[in-house]
């Protein structure tokens, strides 16, 4: 009777065990932090929420965020910092990426991911800045700015090609992965969906967790976007209703429209989290 025990208790903690081992594990908790490292003063508001009065200006945040969990330190976007589009663009408040994300607390080199958006210099710019991390992109995307956007009449407006270049540099590493396509899990608990066309394939960011939220980037510029169902700026004219579409898809992935984070709105990252104060603010979820 002991050994028929011993035999039933041994089977039980072998089955307990293969278990184990074949149910999924859960996604690690997640914080998110919104690292503003620049203020683009005075900037139309009918460039972002189609339908604004062409007077109206606003200062908007120039934006990317720090997800931080499961041993991971995760940039979705990157910034910039080349001195031309400073020139261009002037800034107020300017912090090169990665002493911002060094303010957070994250040493430049420690950063282990970066999720890119959309090929856009102020999205993409910063990706040299953080030597070890690898770069998630859409291969659509890709595709289309390292080719078609660069024959004439192509739609390369916003992309820098030094940026393009940079990934090319990159790519022997192994550093750099092209997702393919919609609704795919990236990294544990971290999905990309595409279909808001804000580029030719711009993707945002669910990060699973207690609560969700989506980091829609400039999928969804303002919060006002999302109040007003108008869309952001789009890859064309006629992607706009998708790109309305696709908001109302991310109030569902989020769960509620609070839990969308939009790319430049100012009151997403206007509570100083950072451990000095500064006007390069963070705002943690999670």
């Amino acid at each position: 009777m002991k050994r028929l025990i011993f035999a039933s208790l041994f089977a039980l903690v072998l089955v307990a065990h293969a278990y184990s081992q074949s149910a999924p594990k859960a996604p690690p908790e997640y914080s998110i932090e919104a690292i503003r490292y620049a203020m683009f003063p005075q900037f139309p508001v009918s460039a972002l929420v189609m339908g604004a009065p062409t007077d109206e200006k606003l200062d908007i945040a120039m934006v990317f965020w720090l997800v931080r969990g499961g041993g991971r330190a995760i940039l979705v976007d990157s910034g910039f910092h080349r001195e031309k589009w400073l020139k261009l663009f002037p800034m107020k408040d300017y912090l090169p990426p990665d002493e911002a994300v060094a303010q957070a607390g994250v040493k430049p080199e420690d950063v282990t991911d970066i999720i890119i958006t959309h090929g856009h210099w102020d999205h993409m710019g910063g990706i040299d800045l953080f030597p070890r991390a690898n770069i998630w992109l859409q291969r659509q995307e890709f595709q289309y700015y390292v080719d078609e956007a660069f024959q004439p009449g192509g739609g390369r407006l916003g992309v820098d090609p030094e940026d393009l270049a940079e990934l090319v540099r990159i790519a022997p590493t192994g550093r750099v992965h092209l997702v393919d396509g919609d609704d795919v899990e990236i990294l544990p608990g971290i999905r990309v969906y595409t279909g808001a066309r804000h580029t030719y394939a711009s993707q945002y960011v669910r990060v699973a967790g207690t609560p969700t939220y989506v980091l829609a980037s400039d999928n969804c510029y303002l919060y006002r976007n999302l109040d007003t169902h108008a869309a952001s700026a789009t890859f064309s004219e006629a992607d706009r209703p998708a790109n309305i579409k696709a908001q109302e898809r991310m109030v569902q992935l989020a769960g509620a429209k609070e839990r969308v984070v939009p790319g430049h709105d100012a009151s997403s990252s206007s509570a100083s989290q950072l451990p000095v104060a500064s006007p390069r603010s963070s705002k943690v979820w999670g």
